[in-house]
């Protein structure tokens, strides 16, 4: 049994996709079309650069989401292989609307223009330098739980991602996460500041909530026919309102990967499929477990590597 899953933000780097964009047709039309529905060459952003714009949540996402699309097509349509046949789809966080899009539940120019919009609501959410994030490396969710409880008088801090086994990800205020920051530091957890503008998933993303709210109401989602995995509550979505819901809610609501990975595993699961730019959730995955066999697709040879388990 395999899972197709789809990154989120922090994978881009300028030049992901090229190599694939110089040689297939149906990549190019693909960037085409993305460029067309968004108003501006979105596509030489990604060739080209500058980093500096690529790296805008309101740019990254959209752009996330073009190549890891693009990688499934191209597996699909000119290599022959049925990804259809896969018994979930799951994305980190805009991961989650790859999945949606090849899943076939939302149109590809629907996801790129839903992505720019809530890439610039996330980013517009706090004041630039107000809000962060801190990646705790080492511990468990329970104690960072417990340590955020027991601290609650100090700092308001909100787990983000529970991303793996020893990866765990805050949010919350710029001072707040420096306050916690020292008290990890004397509990001996080792923390790390992230190079991000915005406190992701948090209720601090409250403006980008009622966005998004607004806006997921006006897309078409057509009943899913593959098993997605929520982000929100790392279980089973099989029907389109629990999917419009999950959605609104996710903006403020913890990742749960490492749930939503063990759930996949547990039904059966023993094959992913990594789909986008670099390999971060094949990283995560290999660390919640090292029996599964975890695959990440960037290039040509990648994808004539990929040995599916049914």
């Amino acid at each position: 049994m395999f899972s197709v899953i789809f990154p989120g933000q922090g994978s881009q780097l300028v030049g992901m996709g090229k190599n694939l964009h110089n040689k297939y047709n149906l990549v190019q039309d693909l960037f085409n079309e993305a460029d067309d529905t968004l108003g501006f060459s979105l596509s030489n952003l990604i060739l080209n650069g500058p980093k500096e714009n690529l790296d805008l949540t309101e740019n990254t996402q959209p752009a996330i989401f073009l190549i890891s699309y693009s990688i499934f097509k191209l597996i699909k349509e000119e290599f022959d292989i049925n990804l259809s046949k896969a018994n979930f789809f799951a994305g980190h966080s805009l991961g989650e609307y790859s999945a949606l899009a090849s899943a076939g539940v939302l149109s590809f120019s629907d996801t790129l223009r839903i992505l720019k919009i809530r890439g610039k609501a996330m980013q517009d959410s706090v004041p630039k330098g107000e809000g962060g994030m801190v990646a705790i490396l080492g511990s468990e969710v329970k104690i960072i739980e417990n340590f955020i409880n027991e601290n609650k008088n100090k700092y308001e801090c909100y787990i983000a991602n529970d991303n793996s086994v020893g990866q765990i990800v805050l949010s919350g205020n710029i001072q707040d996460l420096e306050k916690m920051m020292i008290d990890l530091k004397s509990a001996n957890i080792k923390n790390i500041k992230l190079p991000v503008s915005a406190p992701f998933h948090c209720k601090l993303m409250n403006k980008a909530t009622l966005v998004m709210n607004e806006e997921i109401k006006k897309l078409n989602f057509k009943e899913p026919k593959n098993i997605l995995i929520s982000n929100v509550t790392g279980k089973e979505i099989t029907n389109s309102s629990e999917l419009k819901d999950s959605l609104v809610k996710q903006i403020e609501s913890r990742v749960r990967w490492r749930e939503s990975v063990l759930l996949m595993i547990d039904r059966g699961v023993n094959q992913f499929i990594e789909m986008g730019p670099g390999k971060v959730l094949s990283g995560l995955i290999k660390r919640i477990d090292k029996n599964v066999k975890v695959s990440a697709i960037n290039t040509e040879e990648d994808i004539n590597l990929i040995d599916i388990n049914e």
